[in-house]
């Protein structure tokens, strides 16, 4: 095995190309980094393991649950069951620029910008002014000059709780620091459907090309600026939009792949949180223990909520969860308003910060090439997911749903 020092990082190639000025080292250190070089159109851009044995796994559902057992008898094996490390597909031109971002922003105060500022990006600015006390600043985007106005304003006149407390600042940058940030919360929406035009049709889907065509030159806005920073995707449908972002950023003007753009980790869709709460409501309504509950996949049709992973998973409990999750918003819209406020706080406020702080959240993620929702964070090597055993039911549910959204982007990857 072979080992570099680069900048401050041990460098191990197992396939992937080193950057110029690596020099080799006499054993690991850490943090250490193993390059790899896989399809960029399938496969993670940047990841931790905790054993060796995470390495080599393939692309898919299999990472939701236990890695296989690794043999650390080995001194790399016990070196990474012991610190830790990351894993970097050279593959994306800008993987290190990434992961340098990536580890210079641990611990630090963030910069986040909301860009939208209609029911749900509003909603979603007012939940990261009384939440997000770590943040260094909150900048405002949107096409209309007096909304942005109206909420740097309304926002920045809000009394913290205990006297002398810090709120964080509300900004308005100039257009051309959009993405001199470190999380960018896309919430725009060319199309939202008023109350009663769903007629029974996936309000969410109802909304997709539309909003493609409005995501396109923030894509590429994104690739041409270097952005290193999270591009959290909020608009519906957000599993699907979060596939498309990483996509065209990575399109040059001719409309060809070359993965100078967005690794895929750097756009996770936040929907999956408000799924989890209104399960949680109705959980509660219903006298059901909410302890063990578990979501994963789309924000909408394909949703899958279980009571429990493994032990004590009830089939029935699970669908009847899934079913009021699904349905909660044509509830409210069938009280003759849009469903914003939720959506706005747990998916978008709440979820976003528990992810900018480290903590596990709801997301979208890339998984084997496509955006699927699960249990993940920003750990101190890079993203992870939750993996634990899983009951075969649920598990044929989730495959279900997994390969539902791989046909979607297959037809519409161009």
């Amino acid at each position: 095995m072979e080992y570099y020092r680069y900048s401050d990082w041990c460098l191990c190639p197992r396939g992937g190309s080193l950057p110029e000025g690596a020099v080799p080292a006499e054993g690991p250190f850490s943090p250490l980094v193993f390059l790899v070089e896989r399809d960029p159109l399938v496969s993670r851009g940047f990841f931790a393991i905790r054993s060796l044995a995470e390495l080599d796994e393939p692309e898919g559902l299999n990472l939701l649950l236990p890695p296989p057992e690794a043999d650390e008898t080995g001194g790399l094996s016990r070196f990474v069951a012991e610190h830790g490390a990351s894993v970097v597909n050279t593959a994306f031109a800008r993987c290190f620029d990434v992961l340098n971002a990536y580890l210079l922003r641990r611990g630090a105060q963030l910069r986040v910008h909301v860009v939208g500022l209609g029911n749900v990006g509003g909603t979603t600015a007012m939940g990261l002014k009384l939440l997000g006390n770590g943040l260094a600043e909150i900048g405002l985007f949107d096409a209309d000059e007096n909304k942005r106005l109206r909420y740097e304003a309304e926002l920045n006149q809000i009394l913290p709780v205990r006297d002398g407390e810090r709120l964080v600042p509300v900004t308005i940058p100039p257009d051309e620091r959009l993405f001199a940030c470190d999380a960018l919360l896309f919430t725009a929406a060319k199309a939202v459907p008023e109350v009663g035009a769903e007629s029974g049709k996936d309000v969410r889907m109802m909304q997709y090309g539309a909003n493609r065509a409005l995501l396109r030159g923030y894509a590429r806005r994104a690739r041409e600026s270097g952005f290193t920073g999270l591009f959290a995707q909020i608009s519906d449908p957000v599993d699907h939009l979060s596939r498309a972002v990483f996509l065209m950023s990575n399109q040059n003007e001719h409309g060809m792949f070359d993965w100078k753009g967005l690794l895929p980790e750097q756009v996770c869709g936040f929907g999956l949180g408000v799924m989890h709460a209104r399960a949680l409501y109705c959980a509660v309504r219903e006298d059901m223990s909410t302890e063990r509950l578990r979501c994963y996949g789309p924000h909408g049709s394909g949703l899958v909520i279980a009571n429990a992973p493994n032990d004590g998973y009830d089939e029935a409990l699970s669908r009847f969860l899934t079913h009021k999750a699904q349905t909660a918003n044509l509830e409210v819209r069938g009280f003759g308003y849009k469903p914003y406020i939720a959506p706005g706080i747990s998916s978008a406020a709440v979820s976003v910060l528990r992810a900018l702080r480290g903590e596990w959240h709801d997301a979208a993620v890339p998984l084997g090439g496509v955006s699927f929702g699960c249990r993940a964070r920003f750990g101190a090597h890079g993203p992870e997911l939750r993996r634990e055993e899983l009951h075969p039911e649920l598990l044929a549910h989730l495959e279900e749903s997994y390969a539902s959204l791989k046909e979607f982007d297959a037809t519409w990857a161009d």
